[in-house]
């Protein structure tokens, strides 16, 4: 972009996108953010989202989509406040998410004096719940802090950034030019004497078991390469799914706490993991058997021995890692043959052993995966159908395809969706849903209906909160988990939306191909009275007090 005569800080913010190849914006048009809305929606493309948390779920998920950077735009006060539980979940994810949010004149910040949209200590309240927040207070630095944001997200483990922008400095002129290429972010790497220590416990192991988690996203190729070369078993978190085709031999995937699981490590002389967070409800809260001998492998300086011991700790990019590995390391014959056949017999027996617990909810995961390509992401909010077979079940081959809350909140399910479907309009998105958490945001489909991408929303209808109506109902009567929940059916047509039903297993396959041959959006309700139940119903992996 040559420099332009009465820019403003709306054409910065859309110089600074387009360098970081972001062309879709998701928020909600105010007061204080009017300039910004404005040169978003005449340059790029503005989604004009029902709220705040919306804009952020969106945003996130057209991220984890991209593999890029994804944009929110909100307003002071309220509105930032609205986006800050969806910012909780971009930071639970480590999401390259960019928060801009306006903020009162410069004059009137931190006066107290209830100036509209004003709130006390907002930059605070942001700091809380993104990686890294700033305020913009003068015109002149606009520029600088915008991109010093948008490099801080992007780093792997960057999480979201928030930055409150007065809504003067918003209007006040800029020099809008490209950027100079800022040096690239240097990852740590391993040294020569991590190496020497990874390569002693390779050589030492006869039956090694690799976990992968998020952190193991970018490293798919040479991680494939390693299980293969290696003959090892692969576990991996949620957040590790895809980075190897769950389809693979040797894959057994997000099944560590199953019994099955447990098993494995049991007998395992030796754990690598790679970029994990052991997250409680993927250990059965920690109680997973962990060899003696763990190699544990992360960006993060806190993570090495942070929840299992280990005995060797290496802070470095997995990438890296495992490169050098595969440049020096001859893997021949150093794993008993007997455990990377058990790498399949077990991988087969964990899934065998779900699918009998679910019924025929494991032949609509089945289906599921018929309908939609490989390419499709899948974007699953917190209900049954995805923490059953949806985090484990159904297959993934890229890690970009893998959407859901990690955080564990619901609602935040169908703005991802959003995102996921408008970062590539070329192939279809799955949207999954409860009926309970997806009237969290009902509002946000009215965004689906105005927008109109490739996205097909499977609303699973039990006219509550299922996973907490099974708690309670394990040991005593049920409460506050019966919801009032609307017609589907009239409420799409109410609104513009293709409706289909799944009744039973009988119309999965049917109805999934006639969602997809649509193109566009389409609401397909899995009415669970008329289905039936899972054989074993299911119950989340998280211990309550007593």
């Amino acid at each position: 972009m040559n420099q332009k005569s009465q820019a403003n800080g709306g054409d910065l913010l859309v110089e600074v996108l387009r360098e970081a190849g972001v062309d879709t914006v998701f928020g909600i048009v105010s007061v204080h953010n009017l300039p910004l809305v404005e040169a978003v929606a005449k340059h790029l493309r503005f989604v004009p989202v029902r709220h705040e948390a919306g804009a952020v779920n969106a945003a996130d998920g057209y991220a984890r989509a991209t593999g890029g950077l994804g944009c929110a735009l909100t307003s002071t006060g309220t509105g930032a406040g609205n986006a800050a539980g969806s910012l909780v979940e971009s930071l639970a994810a480590d999401t390259s998410v960019l928060h801009i949010t306006g903020q009162v004149q410069v004059q009137y910040l931190g006066s107290g004096r209830g100036f509209i949209h004003e709130t006390k200590d907002q930059l605070g309240m942001l700091e809380a719940v993104s990686a890294h927040a700033a305020t913009i207070t003068d015109a002149a630095s606009a520029g600088e802090i915008l991109r010093d944001g948008v490099r801080r997200a992007l780093t792997p483990r960057g999480g979201p950034v928030s930055i409150e922008w007065p809504i003067d400095l918003q209007y006040a002129a800029q020099d809008v030019l490209p950027a100079t290429n800022p040096p690239a972010v240097e990852l740590p790497t391993p040294s020569e004497t991590d190496l020497d220590a990874i390569r002693a416990a390779i050589a030492a192991a006869r039956r090694p078991v690799i976990w992968a988690g998020g952190g193991a996203g970018r490293a798919g190729k040479q991680l494939t390469e390693l299980i293969e070369r290696w003959g090892v078993p692969l576990l991996t978190s949620n957040s590790g799914r895809g980075a190897v085709d769950e389809n693979h031999r040797l894959c057994i995937g997000n099944y560590g706490a199953t019994p099955g699981g447990r098993e494995l490590l049991a007998d395992a002389d030796l754990l690598v993991s790679l970029g994990t967070h052991f997250r409680s409800n993927e250990t059965g809260d920690y109680s997973i058997p962990v060899p003696a001998q763990h190699v544990q492998v992360d960006l993060d300086p806190a993570a090495p021995g942070r929840v299992f011991d280990a005995t060797v700790s290496v802070v470095a990019d997995v990438d890296a890692v495992l490169g050098a590995l595969l440049a020096t390391v001859e893997f021949d014959g150093q794993v008993d043959p007997e455990w990377t056949q058990r790498a399949t017999d077990t991988r087969n027996a964990v899934r065998a052993t779900q699918r009998e617990g679910l019924g025929d909810h494991a032949l609509l995961c089945d289906a599921v995966r018929r309908a939609f390509p490989a390419s499709s992401p899948v974007a699953r909010d917190v209900t049954i159908a995805s923490s059953s077979w949806g985090n484990r079940l159904l297959p993934f081959s890229d890690p970009r395809t893998n959407i859901f809350p990690r955080g564990g909140g619901i609602g935040q399910g169908l703005g991802m969706a959003i995102g996921a479907a408008l970062a590539d309009e070329t192939h279809p998105t799955l949207g999954i849903a409860g009926d309970g958490g997806l009237a969290v945001h009902l509002g946000e489909l009215l965004t689906v209906a105005q927008e109109k991408p490739w996205l097909v929303l499977m609303v699973f209808n039990d006219a509550g909160y299922g996973v907490l109506r099974n708690m309670q109902a394990a040991t005593g009567p049920t409460y506050a988990v019966d919801l009032a929940t609307p017609d589907f059916q009239q409420l799409s047509a109410a609104i513009g939306l293709d409706y289909l039903r799944i009744g039973s297993i009988a119309d999965a396959d049917e109805v999934l191909a006639a969602a997809v041959a649509k193109q566009g959006p389409v609401v397909v309700e899995v009415d669970l009275a008329s289905f039936g139940p899972m054989p074993k119903p299911f119950t989340p992996p998280v211990s309550v007090p007593k």
